[in-house]
C-alpha cells in the first residue's frame, strides 16, 4: 500500500510555488528597462558592441583566430623537412 504523507506533499508545493515566484520576481526585475521604457530594448552583451573593449583592442575570439589564420605579408617560406633515412 503506498503511504503518501499529505504534509509532505504540501510543503513540497509550497516550496515549488515559492521559487517559482521568486524566479517571476527576478525575470520582472530583468524586464524593467525593457517594459517602461518607450523604445526600451536590452543592450547587447558582446564584446565587439562594448566601446570599452574595442578602445582596449580586446576583440572577439572569432574576430582573433580569423587574424591568426590570416597569411602575413612579412612571412618567410620555410621548407618542409623530411626524416628519409638514406640507404646507399
Amino acid at each position: 500500500m503506498l503511504n503518501f504523507a499529505p504534509a509532505k506533499v504540501i510543503i513540497m508545493i509550497e516550496k515549488i510555488v515559492i521559487v517559482t515566484l521568486i524566479i517571476a520576481i527576478a525575470i520582472v526585475f530583468l524586464c524593467v528597462k525593457v517594459i517602461f521604457r518607450p523604445g526600451g530594448s536590452f543592450s547587447s552583451q558582446h564584446i565587439h558592441d562594448s566601446k570599452a573593449m574595442r578602445q582596449r583592442g580586446i576583440h572577439c575570439v572569432l574576430d582573433q583566430d580569423r587574424e591568426m589564420r590570416t597569411r602575413s605579408r612579412w612571412a618567410v617560406n620555410e621548407k618542409r623537412q623530411t626524416n628519409r633515412i638514406k640507404t646507399d
